[in-house]
């Protein structure tokens, strides 16, 4: 089972989400107050389940809503995604990644992880 790991962060706090095998999942902004980080890892928690997924690196792709998946390439070509809330807030964001795939596995290990993660402060 996953877990949300919270700790401090240059100018205030921020999460993570780790997978049961301890691999970082998804990396949170930096929150300035510890009830903000915790309403971040919430939204994540909802959005997670609800989000639509919008992938952003086919030819004319079609904008879906928010709460949304974003995934895309990043200047060193590299398939990233990004969670945002309803919104339209990044709540999450993910690492690069050399293969879509992997990519979309990112993505579904934080479907399965975030619902029931429970919260662990370091």
């Amino acid at each position: 089972m996953g877990k949300f790991v919270v700790k401090e962060a240059k100018g205030g706090l921020r999460f993570n989400l780790k997978a049961g095998n301890g691999e970082i999942i998804g990396l949170s902004q930096v929150y300035t107050t510890e009830d903000t980080c915790l309403n971040g890892i919430a939204s994540v928690k909802k959005n997670a389940i609800e989000a639509k997924l919008e992938d952003q690196t086919v030819a004319d792709f079609a904008p879906v809503t928010n709460p949304k998946f974003e995934v895309y390439k990043d200047k060193a070509g590299e398939f990233r995604f990004r969670l945002k809330a309803r919104n339209g807030e990044i709540i999450l964001s993910g690492e690069g990644y050399k293969a879509k795939a992997s990519c979309l596995n990112g993505i579904d290990s934080i479907r399965r992880n975030a619902p029931d993660a429970p919260i662990v402060k370091e």
